[in-house]
């Protein structure tokens, strides 16, 4: 199936709330306990905070056969704040195509490196895109403390245009 990106909308929210949720409530249990992943799904329970922090940064969605299945935010010009794929499109290529997609907006914006802050279930996917860890964090959400790994990814110039 062919992903399509497109940029978020105030009207997205509820939908990308959802996705948020399911992804740790189903793809981040073999990494986090129960307790853990409620309180990190929690964090989208405010809509209108959850929609503000989205607008805030730039944030793409990924659609398929205009659904949308995943989605990911740029933070400034050079820091990956979130990514997330709804559970019944994960290991599809979605977060590929969304991590290239912003990789190429960091490079365009002058950044020379990336950075993340990356969950353990979302680590073999920056692996893979070349990212190595930098050290290792403990973050606390309510009574929660769960860990995550800084991850940076020094990046090329962008490709000539000529």
């Amino acid at each position: 199936m062919t992903v399509a990106l497109r940029p978020f909308l105030p009207a997205d929210t509820r939908r990308c709330a959802i996705i948020f949720r399911s992804s740790i409530e189903e793809l981040a249990e073999e990494d986090y306990s129960e307790a853990q992943c409620a309180a990190w799904a929690a964090l989208a329970d405010d809509a209108a905070s959850f929609g503000a922090s989205l607008s805030d940064m730039l944030t793409l969605l990924a659609t398929q056969d205009g659904e949308i299945v995943g989605f990911a935010s740029l933070k400034g010009v050079d820091h990956i704040e979130m990514i997330y794929v709804a559970p019944d499109h994960a290991r599809q290529g979605v977060a590929t195509v969304l991590m290239e997609a912003l990789e190429k907006i960091a490079r365009a914006r002058g950044a020379t490196k990336l950075t993340a802050d990356v969950s353990d279930t979302a680590k073999p996917l920056f692996d893979r895109r070349k990212f190595a860890s930098q050290r290792r964090n403990i973050k606390q959400i309510d009574d929660e403390w769960l860990g995550n790994t800084t991850m940076s990814k020094t990046l090329g110039p962008a490709p000539s245009t000529h």
